[in-house]
């Protein structure tokens, strides 16, 4: 597996993501908590073919969970917002 590959964890595919990629052009993906700003760029780059203009981050906050009595968390996670240049897309989306 590339390093490529480690750093875009998976696509993230919501309703309001969705709004974000036909409006503005904007991909949203799960990356790795390590990954920087550029790495992210190139791997998107390098993997869709495409031409990355920005990148913004974030650190997402793990939910509090129930099962029964017992009480938890789901895991901090790592999303990116990545504005590809105008006219191109990706077509991993789904998108037709």
């Amino acid at each position: 597996m590339s390093t490529y590959h480690k750093t875009i964890l998976s696509p993230s595919i919501t309703e309001k993501n969705t709004l974000l990629r036909t409006g503005q052009n904007k991909y949203v993906f799960e990356v790795a908590r390590n990954a920087t700003k550029g790495e992210i760029r190139e791997a998107v780059e390098k993997l869709f073919d495409v031409k990355v203009e920005k990148v913004n981050t974030m650190i997402v906050k793990g939910k509090k969970k129930r099962m029964g009595r017992f009480t938890g968390y789901r895991p901090n996670w790592k999303k990116a917002l990545v504005k590809v240049a105008e006219g191109q897309t990706i077509q991993q989306f789904g998108e037709v």
